[in-house]
C-alpha cells in the first residue's frame, strides 16, 4: 500500500492533473489543499521558510510522511521542498513529483512533469504534449448511460462544447459570446445536430444568456450546474468538439477523448499558449472553430503512459522498491 499526498492550491483544474497521474498509478492520495500568507503569496518559491509560518494552515503537512508526493502550482512548491527534506532527515524519503514548471530549478524535485510549452529543460523533466488529466476511456465509457437519460432524444451528431471564459491571458466578452453562437447555430442548420455545451465558473451570466438567447428553439442541452457534471458523459458521446482556447487542460482532456476537436480562439493569449495551439494544429490534432474539421485522432494518453512509467522508474530508484 503505497501512501500518497496531492498538494495544490485547490484549482479544479490543478488539482485533476495531479489525480489523474495517481489515478493512472493505481494509488488512492489523501488531498491536501494549501494557501500562502502574505507576503510570502509574492514571493514564494523564491524565498522560502517552514510552512509553519508561509501557509495560512499547515494542511497537516506532518509525519508519517508520504511514500509519493504529486504537487503542481507555485503554491505548493514549499510544501513539496519541506516534504523533501524532512522525509529524508527520517530516513524514509518521500519521491516528489511537481507537474508544471515549478519556476526554481526542476532538481529540487526528484521529477518534473511539464508541457512542452513551458520549455523546461532538465534530466529529471519529462515534457508532454499537452496537461495531465482524468480522461481514461473506462471512464468515458461508464458515463455514456446516464447521460444519454439525461439529454434524452436529441438528434445526432453531437457537438459537445466546452466553455472557459476570461483569464489573465485571454478575454471572453459578450462580442465573443455572440460569434461563438452564430458558428454554433450555423453548424446545427448545417448537420441537424444537437449542440451539447457545459460551462465553467468564469463563463459569465451575461455570455450564457447570449448562448441560450441563440440556441432558443434548436436542438441544445446546456448543463445548468444542477446534478453532477456531465463532462465526462459530454467527451464521451461526442461526435466532435468545440473548446475555448483560454484552457490548456479542458483541450488536452478535449484532445484524449480521441475526438475530432476544434478550438475556438479567443482574443489575447501568450508565447505558451500560441505555441501550444500551434503545436496541436500543425499536427493535425486540432482545428479552428468556425472551419473544417480535423481527422479523429488516437488521442494524447501516451502522454500519461509516459508520465506514469517515468514516475515508477523515479520511485524505484530512490526508494528501492517497486511502486
Amino acid at each position: 500500500m503505497v501512501d500518497c499526498w496531492i498538494v495544490t492550491d485547490g484549482k479544479p483544474g490543478m488539482e485533476s492533473q495531479c489525480l489523474g497521474l495517481a489515478e493512472a498509478l493505481g494509488v488512492t492520495p489523501i488531498i491536501k489543499r494549501v494557501a500562502l500568507r502574505w507576503p510570502w503569496m509574492m514571493v514564494s518559491p523564491y524565498i522560502r521558510v517552514p510552512p509553519n509560518f508561509s501557509y495560512g494552515h499547515s494542511a497537516s503537512l506532518q509525519s508519517p510522511w508520504p511514500d509519493l508526493l504529486i504537487a503542481t502550482g507555485r503554491k505548493s512548491v514549499q510544501a513539496s521542498l519541506f516534504v523533501r527534506r524532512q522525509s529524508r532527515r527520517s530516513g524514509q524519503p518521500t519521491v516528489t513529483v511537481q507537474i508544471q514548471n515549478p519556476v526554481i530549478s526542476p532538481d529540487h524535485f526528484d521529477l518534473v512533469i511539464t508541457p512542452a510549452h513551458d520549455r523546461l529543460q532538465g534530466r529529471n523533466v519529462l515534457t508532454t504534449l499537452g496537461a495531465l488529466h482524468r480522461v481514461t476511456p473506462q471512464k468515458l465509457k461508464q458515463a455514456v448511460p446516464e447521460f444519454l437519460r439525461r439529454i434524452g432524444p436529441l438528434p445526432r451528431p453531437y457537438i459537445s462544447v466546452l466553455l472557459g471564459g476570461a483569464n489573465s491571458a485571454f478575454r471572453f466578452s459578450e462580442r465573443e459570446m455572440w460569434d461563438l453562437a452564430k458558428g454554433l447555430v450555423s453548424v446545427l442548420r448545417e448537420t441537424h445536430g444537437s449542440v451539447l455545451v457545459t460551462p465553467s465558473r468564469r463563463t459569465g451570466e451575461a455570455q450564457l444568456a447570449i448562448l441560450k438567447r441563440s440556441l432558443a428553439g434548436l436542438p441544445a442541452f446546456i448543463w445548468d450546474g444542477s446534478g453532477d457534471n456531465p463532462y465526462f458523459g459530454m467527451l464521451a458521446v461526442a461526435d466532435w468538439i468545440v473548446v475555448s482556447s483560454d484552457s490548456v487542460n479542458m483541450v488536452s482532456e478535449a484532445v484524449a477523448s480521441g475526438k475530432p476537436v476544434q478550438v475556438f480562439l479567443l482574443p489575447g493569449g501568450s508565447a505558451k499558449f500560441a505555441l501550444f495551439h500551434g503545436t496541436l494544429r500543425a499536427r493535425g490534432v486540432t482545428s479552428v472553430f468556425p472551419g473544417p474539421l480535423p481527422a479523429p485522432v488516437p488521442g494524447i494518453e501516451a502522454d500519461m503512459q509516459r508520465a506514469v512509467q517515468r514516475v515508477r522508474e523515479v520511485y524505484h530508484s530512490v526508494r528501492g522498491v517497486s511502486l
